[in-house]
This record gives structure tokens, C-alpha cells and sequence, in this order.
């Protein structure tokens, strides 16, 4: 954000994506405080007067400049902590170019991936942004497992587009090279992803009872660890998080991506059905960024380029 909005809260300059000018400015932000005045009133308003598409966004939002993101900071290089505990990654950039176009900070706040949604339904966030795959079930608020629906669903603007990968200890792959291979082995995965719901599926068709085992974890740096001290076989994630594993952990020696990423699919922030005004709001932000090339730039600092859309798609998921 601009210097004209340090009175503002500052938490948000975690933006998703993580810049390491954060902690001085987070500094500058608290010392002026004292003369800020009262922070419930025209909060960060020349921020938001001076953005483009401010006024694309729902008044109650205006007035806080602020956007409450739901995430799992856990995710690397999509959402995580730096050794300096900031929240950095692909979503916290996007965030914090997103808000530049709407005037309001991307406060991002922690929360394991599976109980996104449901913050995002007792508006504890305005929408959740953390990797998570736009699909049918998730738009119609439908439970992948048992088919039945369990809530009003959220719509999507789509902003990147992943598949998933599969990943083993360096220099031992177990003979696995597609999914089906890892019937009779066991693969630790994030619960509630798409890795997850793909390891149940696959598990179904295996022959002669060997299934998959399926150990499942809060998080996906918990799977690794798993994996790393071999707990498992296998494990899976989304191509980007797993070719980041392979290219960071052990300097490169701890594992190695085996086959083809399967499955692709646009990756979506969530919004509320209930909310559209701030869906197209966000929309609008992501096109504009997209157009003036800071997308693009975000993209390629995290080398992540392949999965770069051309435009943002609202519940593109199928």
C-alpha cells in the first residue's frame, strides 16, 4: 500500500505474498499510531479514494479497508512463513497487488485448510484464498464424500491453474510412476485437498484388496516429514507445492516428483454467494493486474508460469 495509508492496520502487509519491506513498515505503521487519531473512522481513506476500483467494492468494506483472507499458511511457495515470520508466497503478492487496485489491505489469517470454508460461512473472512481448487462440489456446497449437500457452496474467481503430483524420497521411488501404482502402498497428503479426495477415489479401484493407504495431515509440510522420516511411500500435492518441496527441502536431496501432474484445474478465491458485489469487485482487480503485467511478474518471481491465466474466470471449476 501507499504511505498514505500507514494509519491504516497494518496486519494485512503480510499480503500473501510477502515482502520483506513489511516488518519496517509494520514499525513505521505502529509509531504513528499516536497520531492517527480514531482508527474506526475513515479508515485508510485516501488509500481507497486514490485506488482505481474502490468503488467497485461493498461500502462496509470501504469503510474498514480491509479484506479478511482465510488461509492455511502452510503451503510453500503458495501461502507460508519466512524465517522471519512473515507470511509470504504467490497468494499473499497477489493479495497485496489486488488491494493496491481496490485500496484495502489483504489481511491474511491462519486457519487449517479444511475449515476454510466454513469461516468463510460465519463470516469470520470475507473470502478464503490458499491454493484450494475451484470445483462443482465446492460451488454447490456439496461434501466430496458422500455427495450430499452440506452448505450454500461459494463462487470462485479463478487466478492460477495447477494439477497434482505425486512425490517420493529421493532415489527411491517404489516403482511408482501413476496412480495406480500406489495400490498396496501407503501416501500421506493434506486433508481436505484435492490429493486427498484423488488418493480415496484411486483407493476404490484397486484390485485384490490392496488399497492405498491414506495417512492424512493438517498440513502439507506435516506430509513431508512423514515422508522424509519414510512413514510412506508417497506423497501428493499440488504440482506447484510439490515441485517446491523437491527443489527446497534437504537442498534438493530429500525427494523427487515422479510421473505426470494429473488433474488440472483453476485454483479460485472463494467468495460468498451471498457477496457478489465483492466477487466481481475482485474480479475486476484481478483483470487489472493481469492487464498491466504485475500479475505476470508475481507469477515469475515464484517460477510458477506454467499455471499463468490470460484472464480471471468466475466458477470456472468444473
Amino acid at each position: 500500500m501507499t504511505a498514505s495509508s500507514l494509519c491504516r492496520k497494518t496486519a494485512a502487509k503480510s499480503a500473501k505474498s510477502r515482502i520483506a519491506a513489511v516488518g519496517a513498515i509494520a514499525v513505521a505503521g505502529t509509531l504513528l499510531l499516536s497520531s492517527c487519531g480514531d482508527q474506526t473512522k475513515d479508515k485508510g481513506s485516501d488509500s481507497v479514494s486514490n485506488a482505481p476500483l474502490a468503488d467497485k467494492l461493498p461500502k462496509d468494506i470501504r469503510d474498514k479497508g480491509v479484506i479478511k483472507v482465510g488461509s492455511d499458511i502452510a503451503y510453500p511457495p503458495v501461502e507460508f512463513k519466512d524465517k522471519s515470520g512473515n507470511t509470504v508466497g504467490i497468494d499473499p503478492d497477489l493479495g497485496e497487488a489486488l488491494g493496491k487496485q481496490l485500496g484495502v489491505d489483504f489481511e491474511f489469517e491462519n486457519g487449517t485448510f479444511d475449515t476454510l470454508l466454513g469461516g468463510l460461512r460465519s463470516k469470520r473472512y470475507q473470502i478464503a484464498m490458499s491454493a484450494m481448487t475451484d470445483t462443482k462440489n465446492r460451488q454447490e456446497g456439496v461434501d466430496e464424500d458422500t455427495g450430499k449437500k452440506v452448505g450454500t457452496g461459494v463462487d470462485f474467481v479463478d487466478y492460477f491453474t495447477a494439477g497434482v503430483s505425486i512425490y517420493t524420497k529421493k532415489g527411491d521411488d517404489q516403482g511408482i510412476k501413476t496412480w495406480a501404482d500406489l495400490c498396496g502402498k501407503k501416501i500421506v497428503v493434506q486433508r481436505g485437498t484435492v490429493s486427498h479426495d484423488l488418493a480415496k477415489a484411486e483407493s476404490k479401484k484397486c484390485a485384490g484388496g490392496k488399497k492405498i493407504a491414506i495417512e492424512q495431515f493438517d498440513n502439507d509440510q506435516q506430509a513431508q516429514t512423514r515422508l522424509r522420516s519414510g512413514g510412506a511411500d508417497a506423497g501428493s500435492s499440488d504440482f506447484p507445492v510439490a515441485a517446491y518441496a523437491v527443489k527446497t527441502s534437504g537442498g534438493g536431496k530429500d525427494f523427487q516428483l515422479v510421473g505426470e501432474q494429473v488433474q488440472a484445474a483453476p485454483y479460485g478465491i472463494a467468495v460468498s454467494k451471498k457477496n457478489p458485489e465483492l466477487r466481481d469487485a475482485i474480479k475486476a482487480a484481478l483483470d487489472a493486474i493481469i492487464k498491466n503485467g504485475e500479475y505476470g511478474k508475481i507469477i515469475a518471481k515464484w517460477g510458477v508460469k506454467d499455471g499463468a491465466v490470460k484472464e480471471a474466470k468466475v466458477n470456472g471449476g468444473k
